[in-house]
C-alpha cells in the first residue's frame, strides 16, 4: 500500500489508507482532498451533520440517505461520495475526523509537505493561515500543510503541533502557568 506511513493508526487510519490508495490509483487525489476539506468544514459548522455521523440512534438507511444528500449539497467528487456511503453502510461515519486527518497527512507527505495540527480559539482567516504557514515554513525549512481545528476552550492564541514538537501559546496555558506561579 502506498499510504503506509506509520502515522495512521486504528480503524480510521485503515479507512484513510484505503481512500488514499483509491484516490491515487484513480488520479483523483486533489478532488478527494478538496471534498474532504468541504466535509471537515461542514462537520465543524453543522451540529445536525455531526449528530448524523456520531449518533448510534441513526439507522444505516437514514445515515446513508443523509450522507448522500450532504454529498450532493456539498458537490463532492464521486469517489468521496461513494466512500461516505460505504462508511454509512458500515456504521463508521464517527471515524470521519480521524480519516480526514490521516488522509490529509498522506496527501501532504506525497506533496513533500509536513502537516501542522493547529488548534485555534476562533476560525482563522485565509490570510492568517497563509501567514502561519509561511512562518512555519521559514522555521522548519519545508512546506507546511495546516490542519486547523477550532477549540474555544483555549480562550485565545494557538496550539501548533508538528510531528513531536508542540508550540502552545494559548491563553488558557498562560493563565494556568500564571496561577501556578502565584501559588508559589
Amino acid at each position: 500500500m502506498e499510504a503506509q506511513t506509520g502515522s495512521a493508526q486504528g480503524l480510521g487510519g485503515r479507512y484513510a489508507t484505503a481512500l488514499f490508495d483509491l484516490a491515487v490509483g484513480s488520479k483523483a487525489l486533489d478532488a478527494v482532498a478538496d471534498s474532504l476539506g468541504k466535509v471537515k468544514a461542514a462537520l465543524a459548522q453543522s451540529a445536525d451533520l455531526k449528530m448524523l455521523t456520531t449518533s448510534p440512534l441513526v439507522s444505516r438507511t437514514a445515515a446513508a440517505a443523509g450522507i448522500a444528500a450532504v454529498a450532493k449539497s456539498l458537490q463532492l467528487d464521486t469517489l468521496t461520495a461513494n466512500f461516505l456511503g460505504v462508511l454509512a453502510a458500515n456504521r463508521r461515519l464517527a471515524q470521519l475526523p480521524a480519516i480526514i486527518r490521516d488522509f490529509t497527512a498522506f496527501a501532504a507527505a506525497r506533496r513533500g509537505e509536513i502537516t501542522a495540527q493547529v488548534t485555534a480559539a476562533h476560525p482563522l482567516t485565509a490570510a492568517q493561515q497563509k501567514a502561519l504557514a509561511a512562518k512555519l515554513k521559514a522555521g522548519l525549512g519545508r512546506d507546511v500543510a495546516l490542519d486547523v481545528t477550532v477549540d474555544p476552550a483555549i480562550l485565545g492564541g494557538l496550539v501548533v503541533r508538528v510531528g513531536s514538537r508542540m508550540i502552545d501559546s494559548s491563553l488558557k496555558t498562560r493563565l494556568e502557568s500564571l496561577g501556578q506561579a502565584l501559588k508559589g
